[in-house]
């Protein structure tokens, strides 16, 4: 297997979290099985690795029922038609993935957004899935305009996505780092959620709040007018951090097209 996958046990349900390689910039897909279910959040960038990833959730033997988009960056859409379920999202990011221009993913493999585009609105509010409540929250702000945040209350799982981030730089093209600390203020103020669920990493505990909280303080502190100069001063500061590529990605919307 190509990408990295962390199983765990929360009695009713067990979650799996697949990571992709570096090439992928290490975006998380989650797999929450339920006791005769498996509800897939995001749905990876490269096709190969949303092919494995589905692979690997069909041979979990139960059906899945769903696939949630969280928010409308191609890495977490672009595999959504590999996995033969129902394509969900907030109406906001059905409608942000619509107005898109067809792409592709990094391997050049097409991305059709009539294809990948939800067509099943979720209501924020709690659904009860196969007998597991699960809370959906909208939050605006951040890494990007519109992210869904879902809870499970009973197994103390927040699945925070590109809110949240683990060991890998954050993505700041978004050019909102006030917002997105607010957003974190908000989400370490929750109390009872001892699982974390990220959208670039492996899992973590409640403690990733407070390392993506310093995190964007230093880039807030570092980030200037050149965009080199802030990916070397911010890789020094958190050398041991993966996915260097993604503050590339990030720099060239702050900075244009001139940053590689």
């Amino acid at each position: 297997m190509n990408g990295t996958i962390t199983v765990i046990d929360k009695g009713a349900v067990r979650l799996h979290s697949y990571m992709a390689p570096d090439d992928s910039v290490n975006v998380t897909t989650q797999l929450i099985e339920t006791p005769s279910r498996v509800v897939v959040v995001d749905a990876q960038f490269v096709r190969g690795y949303a092919d494995e990833v589905a692979a690997y959730a069909r041979g979990l033997g139960k059906p899945l029922d769903r696939v949630i988009i969280t928010h409308a960056h191609p890495d977490h859409f672009g595999g959504a038609n590999r996995f033969g379920a129902p394509v969900h999202a907030l109406a906001v990011v059905r409608d942000q993935i619509a107005a898109l221009d067809d792409g592709q993913d990094p391997t050049g493999a097409p991305i059709l957004t009539a294809e990948v585009t939800p067509a099943v609105v979720i209501e924020p509010g709690t659904e009860v899935i196969d007998g597991v409540p699960f809370v959906f929250e909208a939050h605006t702000g951040g890494e990007a305009a519109d992210e869904l945040v879902i809870k499970l209350p009973e197994q103390g799982v927040l699945v925070a996505q590109d809110l949240v981030y683990h060991d890998i730089h954050l993505f700041l093209g978004n050019n909102d780092i006030a917002g997105w600390r607010k957003a974190i203020e908000r989400l370490a103020g929750e109390a009872g959620y001892d699982t974390i669920l990220v959208g670039h990493g492996t899992p973590a505990g409640p403690e990733v709040f407070g390392e993506v909280s310093r995190y964007l303080a230093d880039a807030e502190e570092l980030l200037g007018d050149d965009g080199d100069a802030y990916k070397a001063a911010i890789v020094d500061r958190y050398p041991g951090y993966g996915g260097r590529f993604v503050i590339d990605i990030a720099n060239r919307y702050l900075f244009g097209a001139g940053h590689a």
